[in-house]
């Protein structure tokens, strides 16, 4: 069999992480994870629900995610395609994972916890940007944080401009609604417009 069906077969193929993979590992954000948090402005959330497994894009400008203690993390919720599927999983499932990226850095940070949704008002004002608040905040407990090392974004060469793909390479959302739809959403409209539709609701 080609198969791995125990963690006895993994182990004999991989061998056990050193002391470098795990004493990276704590129930906090240190210092040194806190500069990494407070100059990403982006990061992955994966979340679980009972349809399945999640892993959406959050953006915003660097920083965006508070460091509120070094237990918890705040991330303001924008606008988006509104299909709320991660905040849908987080009120049935609280289990979390965070994937920050840093533009022109290798080293990305990891981030394991559980999360609730708060819509204080205090705290979503406290967030506004252009006077536009979120409609809400994910609360992040954190359980655990190390950060990856740089190999797969080196190989990816994400950060390098030679291996960029050329956007008009590739289908447009348009062409993908209009494909899937046939052609009742979408099209060359919806690509003209999203532009200044997308400028309009940005927060």
């Amino acid at each position: 069999m080609s198969t791995i069906t125990s963690i006895e077969q993994l182990e004999a193929l991989y061998g056990v992480a050193g002391e470098t993979s795990t004493a990276k590992e704590v129930d906090r954000i240190i210092p040194q994870y806190r500069r990494y948090i407070e100059v990403s402005p982006f990061v992955a959330l994966a979340t679980c629900g009972p349809e399945g497994l999640d892993c959406s894009p959050r953006g915003d400008l660097a920083g965006f995610v508070r460091v509120h203690d070094d237990r918890t993390l705040m991330l303001p919720d924008r606008r988006g395609n509104n299909r709320v599927d991660s905040l849908r999983n987080i009120v049935r499932d609280p289990r979390v994972a965070l994937l920050f990226l840093i533009p022109g850095s290798g080293t990305t940070l990891r981030v394991n916890g559980r999360a609730r949704l708060d819509i204080d008002p205090a705290l979503l004002a406290s967030f506004e940007i252009e006077g536009k608040p979120p409609r809400s905040v994910t609360v992040v407990t954190v359980d655990s944080v190390y950060f990856q090392c740089a190999r797969a974004i080196v190989r990816a060469g994400l950060w390098d401009p030679a291996r960029h793909v050329d956007p008009k390479s590739l289908p447009t959302p348009g062409q993908i609604l209009a494909a899937l739809s046939d052609n009742r959403v979408g099209g060359e409209a919806y690509d003209r417009e999203w532009p200044e539709r997308a400028a309009k609701t940005m927060w």
